[in-house]
């Protein structure tokens, strides 16, 4: 049987292979303060949430990039524009999703997102 937290750090290994394929399961444990912030992800947001039936994962991660570029969370960003291009979204339509951010959540926010792609995807990322 299956737990959320299986669930959730198979795909986030799907995800995020370079990541993830070297550790296990119990490196993934964070020290100190918040420690438990890593396992609260893997077992609420990637094991209950994306795991969902109700999206596939490229929709998920066309609202993520929006909910995250609006926030200008720009460090979950960096990991969430390389998940977009595995969960099949082309790299003309991440450009797409920073432009339309500029309606919605403002220039700054938007020309931020600009930078974390570029550095999260390079210059030579393919379509």
């Amino acid at each position: 049987m299956s737990t959320d937290r299986d669930e959730g750090l198979e795909l986030l290994r799907e995800m995020l292979p370079e990541m993830l394929d070297s550790q296990t399961s119990d490196e993934l444990q964070m020290e100190g303060f918040a420690g438990e912030l890593a396992e609260l992800s893997l077992q609420s947001v990637f094991g209950a949430l994306w795991t969902r039936p109700g999206l596939d994962r490229r929709s998920r991660s066309l609202v993520t990039l929006g909910i995250l570029i609006a926030l200008r969370a720009n460090e979950e960003l960096a990991f969430h524009f390389p998940i977009a291009l595995r969960n099949g979204l082309t790299r003309a339509e991440l450009e797409e999703v920073v432009y339309h951010a500029t309606a919605y959540a403002g220039f700054p926010a938007a020309s931020a997102a600009r930078l974390v792609a570029t550095r999260s995807l390079g210059d030579d990322a393919t379509s």
